[in-house]
């Protein structure tokens, strides 16, 4: 990694991976390896050195953000489906005081009522949902320019 650059990791939780396959009409053509590129290619641009992890595992997420202490300044997370009810990403987000945002590929608010609820987005600095692999560059820019020191 490079020290001049802010280090960013980016997070996608489970079935992301499947993005292009699954559910086109809520989550687009685009496929994962693209959603990919277009991150890395936006973080060069930005200035920002970025590490992209996937998981559909709740406890090799866990670790992923608690090895990114001292790491990272920012993380992008997509927790999938652990974003409605994982207390332990929560906690996990919570316990290293990284600036993080959620975020989803579709608009979680105009889907089933129970995506609507996020038990993670207390303890991250915003939620950018709904624009499909563009959210992953709108947030990067957000990280780039974040001033929070850490999560709430």
């Amino acid at each position: 990694m490079q020290s001049s650059k802010k280090n960013i990791l980016v997070i996608h939780g489970p079935n992301i991976n499947m993005v292009g396959v699954r559910e086109k009409g809520i989550y687009g053509t685009e496929s994962y390896d693209s959603i990919n590129t277009r991150i890395q290619e936006q973080a060069q641009k930005l200035g920002l050195h970025v590490d992209i992890f996937q998981s559909n595992c709740e406890g090799a997420m866990i670790d992923k953000i608690h090895g990114a202490m001292g790491v990272y300044e920012g993380i992008l997370i997509n927790a999938g489906a652990y974003t409605h009810y994982s207390i332990a990403i929560r906690d996990a987000i919570k316990s290293v005081q990284i600036p993080t945002i959620e975020i989803h590929l579709s608009n979680v608010h105009a889907r089933e009522e129970f995506r609507s609820k996020s038990v993670i987005a207390a303890v991250c600095v915003g939620q950018i949902c709904g624009f499909g692999g563009d959210t992953y560059l709108l947030g990067l820019y957000a990280l780039k320019n974040a001033r929070h020191k850490e999560n709430r």
